[in-house]
């Protein structure tokens, strides 16, 4: 491995210089997203804002960087082996897509009532799936189970460092573009993304507030980060299917523990409310867990006043019912009554 930092374990965190390599790695394959300053969102959120686009992946999300960094790296022997994991569908993608790059099989565990549009793009991307379990976690625990009984590489969604630092690197282009950006919102599911972040902005400069945004339905990360330890919660019961974790993992709280600044939860309400402001102001498609970094934004929005913020859209993997419903909801809302 490179630079490694080992816990009691066996898990390794990732150090700004996996980061590094993880760029060089993924640059064959993958190229930097736009980093964009829509005027009317900046005029909403009184703040100079960027809008990291990393819906213009390839998979529409930026767990593609991990994905590739991960295959890249892996030994031809561990490849050949083939791969599974579980996926409420970004991830899932990101590893069928790496997969697909390296000539490797691919086998994701998905729950039975995951997004459709996801399933089929992993599907297209050659991946076998299984749908199993009422949400992730129990999805999860089917993977695991199988890459046990068939010796396939079990890659988890969380505690893989590799997974980390390629992620890390969307965040790496965003202060390398604005070195003195202030805030870096990150959405939180299992917490890779604002893992990413705070290993990057507290290396570079420690200034740098690293806000990381959950869902108060799927609040586990969030809960755990303040307790201090692991936790699970009965359910994550989020629309926003990336931010749908009811289990907190080791390497990334561990993470989070050291470096994040802060974690605030907003309401499924706050999530839907961004994607309908990234859609009015910036003509941006987000899902639910792609506009978190927005809706803590507009949480916050006194406290960032004035100042340079990056907002990570991590995803567009949006079903058109969600969209349809999104805009009834705002058409009822801004309807006049009757007279």
């Amino acid at each position: 491995m490179s630079s490694e930092s080992e816990s009691t374990s066996g898990l390794w965190e990732p150090t700004f210089q996996d980061i590094l390599i993880a760029r060089r790695r993924i640059a064959p394959y993958l190229k930097p997203t736009p980093l964009i300053r829509p005027a009317a969102l900046a005029e909403v959120l009184g703040a100079d804002v960027y809008v990291k686009l990393e819906s213009l992946q390839p998979i529409g999300a930026f767990k593609v960087r991990g994905g590739v960094n991960l295959l890249a790296a892996m030994d031809p022997a561990e490849r050949a082996r083939g791969v599974v994991t579980a996926s409420t569908g970004n991830h899932g993608q990101s590893i069928a897509y790496a997969a697909r790059l390296f000539g490797t099989r691919a086998v994701i565990f998905a729950p039975e009532h995951s997004n459709p549009y996801k399933i089929a793009a992993m599907r297209r991307l050659g991946a076998e799936l299984v749908l199993t379990g009422r949400d992730f976690d129990e999805a999860r625990q089917a993977a695991e189970q199988f890459a046990a009984d068939t010796g396939m590489r079990y890659v988890h969604a969380a505690n893989e460092p590799l997974l980390i630092a390629g992620v890390g690197t969307a965040s790496l282009e965003v202060i390398e573009e604005v070195p003195d950006i202030d805030y870096i919102f990150a959405p939180i599911g299992a917490g890779s993304c604002a893992c990413g972040a705070s290993i990057v902005a507290k290396t570079v400069n420690p200034r740098i507030q690293v806000i990381g945004v959950q869902s108060e339905r799927a609040p586990v990360v969030y809960l755990s980060w303040r307790a201090r330890r692991l936790l699970e919660t009965p359910e994550a019961a989020t629309f926003a299917e990336g931010l749908a974790t009811r289990v907190a993992f080791e390497l990334p709280l561990r993470i989070l523990w050291r470096l994040i600044d802060e974690i605030i939860l907003v309401s499924d309400e706050e999530l839907k409310a961004a994607m309908r402001l990234l859609l009015e102001t910036a003509h941006l498609v987000a899902e639910g867990a792609g506009a978190a970094s927005t809706a803590g934004a507009v949480r916050l929005r006194d406290r960032i006043a004035g100042r340079k913020v990056a907002l990570l859209l991590t995803g567009a993997n949006v079903t058109l019912e969600t969209l349809q419903d999104l805009l009834r909801d705002e058409s009822r809302a801004t309807s006049p009554g009757p007279d």
